[in-house]
């Protein structure tokens, strides 16, 4: 099971340039993005492509669905901010969309 941990300010700075769709919130603990499927069911495919991929990182996302749009959230609670595990979680999920057109 990877173990989180903590990202610099460095890390977290290259990981926004690398995605520039993602915005860091406010004070800088979490990132997110919005995501449109074509419809209610392709943004659920999205969203259950997401889930097996976080449950194999152990790290889920916090998220939202309507209709079309999914909104997803990503912090580590235990680091109290942005960790690795996030970043890969970002970076798979990023590789699903445009697997399956999701903008």
């Amino acid at each position: 099971m990877p173990h989180a941990t903590p990202l610099s300010d460095e890390q977290r700075q290259q990981l926004l340039a690398d995605h520039p769709k993602w915005s860091l919130s406010e004070v800088g603990d979490a990132v997110s993005r919005q995501f449109q499927g074509r419809d209610f069911v392709h943004a659920f495919a999205f969203m259950s492509a997401v889930a097996i991929e976080a449950e194999k990182l152990n790290h889920h996302p916090e998220w939202s669905n309507v209709y079309r749009t999914v909104e997803i959230r990503l912090t580590t609670h235990d680091t109290g901010g942005l960790s690795n595990l996030d970043a890969r979680l970002l970076s798979r999920i990023e590789i699903l969309a445009e697997r399956l057109s999701v903008g």
